[in-house]
């Protein structure tokens, strides 16, 4: 298998000459020079560490005492009533193929990508480790890894990905010592025969037949450069989820292959001019029936036991997914959006009771079995559904919100004095810009109102909101550069559908939090492991008053509130939530018995959804539909359930506003009649029978206000506020 390296001096120029001004570019070159230098140095000092180590490891580094990982039987996925979801294949199932029966092209483009000098370095290679973070700095990312093909197979084979510097020392040794004892045919070929390419296959045989359904002896000069590309990282490159990322990681290899010399410039400007990559899904998608969901498990499985365990373990898995609320999910979401064009949907359900996630599915219009989870791994805002945190951070402190009054009204927090809207200063106004003056907490949630959120988010902190959404089951970190920013209250901060379905979860529950889960139990060898079990994961996070006081809240916004679209013939609740320029849509209810999330949005974020079916999107439209097409059959046959009332009612304190909040309506003005005239003595006026024309009221108009104005005769709140005076 060995081939000739052909010298520099004979090899094809670069696919492409850039022209730049001298200078700049050689500030650069002196620049990059030192760089190579100081590596130089480093590596230097790193071999001589290393030749120390491989002394230092003899006894540990024993080639003849170490056997790779076993290889077991298939991992089986299980719904929760035990038909067959999917299989997670084991190596066995790899179709191991000589290194004859895997195309020359495949074979060319792993060397060149991934260890250009493998048939000259003896299992490691400090020049091309020096090469590797040469080629990094001048592309300004991670275009080539330092570790050899052996390094790698040695870490598929025989240890594990910790990164500790015993591992790699170890590692190191063991890649010296199995360059020495097999030849490079067989090094090569156990390694492209043991490698992951991403979307579940393992090996080139696999994973050729899952993107290209033909064998590895089959794969086209483009077709091998991309499948040598995803080994780096196969979901950042995923060609299924992401095919332009995975075209230009495959551009690389191309030019990679080109300086190396193992194809002329005319085959790489013919594979190059390929833009399409040709894919062609394989079977393997077929025994995956909810690819969501499976994908989900996986990571479950994954964090818990190891990839290595999950490939080759011989796993029974069994889930919590229901197969009639996946079927009811689909169809919810197919049923509202009907066209190709129509924006993405994702519907995540689960039990309060256990944290069981009975439903997980998304619909992204014209693409089918997007591995991306949308509902795990997609981050947005989710807009005034976060409000509810705020709400019950509030009621936690003592706040009456059928008492306590805001200012509904624009309103500018200036925590700098110099600033403007864009810079420095946060400025709020309502969904729709209309303002109700002075309005209770109460009443602001209905109409979610962003003006009396944003000042009452400020008065309680948003430190305690940021807490609360955590104890209540948001996994996110809501951090901006260290801090809470007061704009986390009103759904600024990116989350996953999965913590707004599992906080929500927590109120339904009257404030007990369970981890969600999607794993009901595990066969391992035979037997069961009991981590699984849920009883050890129920925690109380928040009193069942605070809860059942947010929950009656958000049972009006579902009968005259903006979610009236989800309501049911049953006790619900739940709240909307649209983010700025209708990107993102949201609808998160609840039932004593389910919780449910639906977010709807395109998959590439930050695309307006305006003119969706003729309307602009919100979350109390096709959001709340879906939930409503979803619950009620999933509900139907199930008895009605009231929300059961609090064993610990909440005690409400004195509030008072914060110095932020607005004290006054600006736009009040005050009605009057004018005084009536003093009788005269002698002789008095008979009565018209009329009362005289009265003062119209006049229409509220007013500048904008600010968190600083304050009036020369500010009117008060129909109530005694009150932020909480501690005793």
């Amino acid at each position: 298998m060995s081939r000739s390296r052909r010298s520099r001096a004979g090899r094809a120029p670069a696919p492409a000459i850039r022209v730049r001004r001298r200078r700049p570019r050689q500030r650069r070159c002196r620049k990059l020079l030192l760089v190579a230098l100081l590596l130089g140095g480093l590596l230097a000092a790193a071999g001589i560490a290393g030749g120390a180590a491989v002394l230092a490891y003899g006894s540990r580094c024993d080639l003849s005492a170490l056997r790779p990982a076993q290889i077991g039987q298939n991992t089986f996925v299980y719904a929760a009533d035990n038909s067959l979801l999917g299989v997670i294949p084991a190596e066995r199932n790899r179709q191991v193929v000589p290194l004859d029966s895997i195309s020359p092209w495949l074979v060319k483009a792993t060397v060149a990508i991934e260890d250009r000098r493998f048939y000259d370095h003896g299992g490691i290679d400090a020049e091309g480790i020096a090469r590797a973070v040469w080629r990094d700095v001048k592309a300004g990312s991670v275009v080539e890894g330092g570790s050899t093909i052996t390094q790698q197979l040695v870490r598929n084979l025989y240890i594990s990905n910790e990164r500790t510097v015993e591992r790699k020392l170890t590692e190191a040794c063991l890649a010296v010592k199995l360059d020495g004892a097999w030849s490079k045919e067989r090094i090569l070929a156990s390694y492209l025969n043991s490698v992951f390419y991403g979307n579940l296959a393992y090996g080139a045989e696999a994973a050729a037949r899952t993107y290209f359904s033909r064998p590895a002896r089959w794969l086209t000069l483009p077709q091998a450069a991309l499948l040598a590309g995803l080994t780096q990282a196969p979901t950042t490159y995923d060609p299924l989820a992401d095919p332009a990322r995975a075209v230009a990681r495959r551009d690389q290899v191309l030019v990679a292959m080109h300086e190396e010399g193992m194809i002329t410039r005319a085959q790489y400007a013919r594979a190059r001019h390929q833009r399409t990559p040709g894919l062609r899904r394989g079977r393997l998608y077929a025994q995956i029936r909810e690819p969501y969901f499976f994908g989900y498990v996986r990571d479950q499985l994954v964090k818990e036991y190891g990839a290595e365990t999950v490939r080759s373990g011989g796993l029974q898995v069994y889930t919590t997914i229901e197969p009639r609320l996946q079927r009811l999910a689909q169809q919810a979401i197919s049923g509202t959006l009907t066209r190709r064009t129509d924006p993405a949907a994702a519907i995540i359900s689960i039990n309060p009771a256990n944290g069981a996630i009975r439903a997980m599915t998304a619909i992204v219009p014209g693409r089918s079995n997007n591995q991306f989870n949308l509902l795990s791994q997609a981050r947005r805002q989710p807009g005034s559904t976060f409000k509810t945190f705020v709400l019950a951070a509030a009621v936690e402190r003592g706040m009456d919100p059928g008492s306590t009054h805001y200012v509904s009204a624009p309103f500018t927090y200036r925590p700098r004095p110099i600033g403007d809207c864009d810079h420095g200063w946060w400025c709020v106004k309502t969904y729709d810009s209309s303002y109700n003056g002075w309005t209770s907490v109460e009443s602001a949630t209905l109409r979610s109102d962003n003006s009396v959120f944003a000042q009452l988010t400020l008065d309680v902190g948003p430190e305690r909101v940021a807490s609360l959404a955590r104890r209540l089951g948001v996994r996110t970190p809501l951090e901006v550069r260290g801090q809470f920013v007061p704009a986390m209250g009103l759904g600024s901060i990116a989350v996953s559908p999965l913590d707004m379905a599992s906080a929500y979860a927590t109120l339904a529950a009257g404030g007990i939090y369970t981890e969600p889960t999607a794993i009901r139990k595990v066969i391992v060898k035979g037997k069961p492991d009991d981590r699984w079990a849920t009883s050890h994961r129920r925690t109380r996070v928040l009193s069942d008053g605070v809860a059942s006081v947010v929950t009656r809240i958000l049972q009006d916004n579902i009968r005259y509130g903006t979610g009236t679209r989800a309501a049911l013939d049953r006790p619900v609740a739940g709240k909307t939530g649209t983010t700025d320029k209708h990107a993102d849509a949201w609808f998160v209810g609840y039932t004593p018995g389910v919780a449910t999330a639906v977010w709807m949005g395109y998959t590439r974020g930050e695309i307006p959804m305006e003119n969706v079916h003729g309307i602009s999107v919100s979350g109390g439209s096709f959001p709340a539909e879906i939930w409503r097409r979803f619950m009620d059959p999933a509900l139907r046959g199930l008895p009605a359930r009231d929300f059961p009332a609090p064993t610990r009612p909440v005690s409400f304190r004195s509030w008072e506003r914060g110095p932020a909040a607005l004290s006054y309506d600006p736009y009040y003005v005050p009605s009057y009649e004018p005084a009536a005239p003093e009788p005269e003595e002698t002789a008095p006026s008979e009565p018209s029978g009329d009362d005289g024309p009265t003062e119209p009221t006049p229409k509220r108009s007013a500048p904008a206000p600010d968190a600083t104005d304050t009036p020369s005769s500010p009117p008060g709140p129909p109530s005694s506020p009150g932020r909480i005076v501690e005793p």
